[in-house]
């Protein structure tokens, strides 16, 4: 005779939402139509619909082999010789900070993991504290705060008329907030959008920050995708330059073509050597109450490459191949677009950075892309333009003008 099971604590427990991002991959392979593309994950695609694997991570991966080091434990705060690359890519190599040892900076499991270090720092030393993301933006921004304990509110970001950055609303709104409010910034490559400030807006941005002593995180995971790799780290020298504290992720994720590898980095500026050091101290208690020590071979890959000048040489030509390709497909996806929806005005695609483009498609006409021609976007009309390729581009055109 079976006896019924009580209920536990776990009954109550409710089915938590498809990840909307993720849950577009799900929708996707389970389509069986032969013409179906994926234009709503985040990843880059060579011309020929396919992930490359970069020939200086490659080299990399022979020289690590070659060496047959043992598969030990890092230290809490990663790999030294990454981390000791990751300053020098992200604040440039002559800036004073690292001169000053005022930066603390240790590895992470991807973009998202830094994000989170930095999200637990904060709520352990500025708990009373606000969070305020761009409206739009990454959708895990919000939820990764929220569940670090902070109330997250947002900032006027993306102006639908002109497809670019509602600069009077984002600024007009930042000088407004209290002392201590943590704002989420996308350093280059805006991330759903594509639209990025001015050099101009950045400094009347820094000027804010620093005037309403406000604490800025800065979320750098496309370094590269936009101008190269020097211009798309300007930002995060100059906030450092002129302020602190500022926190930084950073992510190789997509540079490196190293997904699965989950290769990131969190960094703080700080005032001094002696309060970057006691700030990486409380970090490395972070991490270790987390997951203890990150992985290794993914950082030992890109500090291989990093620390090696032929590599590094090497990825950067890579990287630029990658980065003129995106510019190519939103050259001709506003071409095409504007050919058959003629009197149309599609140029402010090719205004736009990085993976992705805020494409102005409504939630209706995303649904109908998907249900009618098995081309999946994100429902905020976001498309991955780093998906499209000579294959399927003239597909996609196709299918989006006739929803028009």
């Amino acid at each position: 005779m079976n006896e019924s099971i009580p209920e536990t604590l776990f009954t109550a427990i409710p089915m938590a939402p498809r990840d909307p991002i993720l849950g577009i991959t799900e929708a996707f392979h389970a389509d069986t139509n032969p013409n179906k593309i994926n234009l709503g994950v985040g990843v880059y695609y060579d011309d020929n619909g396919k992930v490359p694997l970069l020939k200086c991570v490659q080299e990399a991966e022979k020289r690590i082999t070659a060496q047959g080091s043992p598969h030990t434990y890092l230290p809490i705060d990663g790999l030294p010789l990454y981390d000791n690359a990751v300053q020098k890519l992200v604040f440039g190599e002559d800036n004073i900070v690292l001169k000053e040892k005022r930066a603390a900076t240790v590895q992470a499991i991807g973009g998202t993991g830094a994000l989170k270090i930095g999200a637990d720092f904060l709520k352990r030393f500025s708990p009373d504290s606000q969070v305020w993301i761009s409206n739009p933006s990454w959708e895990n921004h919000r939820a990764l705060f929220e569940y670090a304990g902070f109330k997250v509110n947002t900032y006027p970001y993306y102006d639908p008329a002109s497809h670019g950055v509602d600069f009077n609303g984002m600024i007009g709104t930042l000088k407004t907030l209290p002392a201590r409010s943590v704002v989420i910034l996308h350093a280059c490559c805006h991330n759903p959008t594509g639209a990025d400030l001015s050099d101009a807006q950045w400094d009347e941005v820094i000027e804010v920050v620093r005037d309403r002593k406000l604490i800025p995180f800065l979320d750098m995971a496309y370094q590269g995708f936009s101008e190269g790799i020097e211009s798309d780290g300007q930002i995060v020298r100059r906030f450092s330059q002129r302020y602190s504290p500022v926190l930084v992720s950073n992510s190789f994720s997509k540079s490196f073509s190293l997904y699965g590898e989950r290769v990131g980095a969190f960094s703080i500026v700080a005032g001094n050597a002696d309060e970057a050091s006691r700030t990486l101290s409380q970090l490395k208690r972070i991490i270790r109450t987390n997951y203890s020590n990150p992985p290794i071979y993914g950082a030992k890959i890109v500090a291989t490459v990093l620390s090696t000048p032929e590599l590094h040489q090497m990825w950067e030509n890579e990287l630029t191949g990658m980065r003129v390709r995106i510019h190519e497909m939103r050259h001709k996806l506003a071409d095409e677009l504007t050919a058959r929806k003629y009197g149309e005005d599609f140029s402010f695609i090719t205004r736009q950075n990085g993976m992705f483009s805020y494409s102005g498609l409504s939630a209706e006409q995303v649904e109908r892309l998907k249900n009618e021609f098995s081309v999946y976007i994100v429902s905020t009309g976001r498309i991955c333009v780093a998906a499209l390729n000579s294959h399927n581009l003239n597909y996609v055109v196709d299918a989006i003008a006739k929803i028009l």
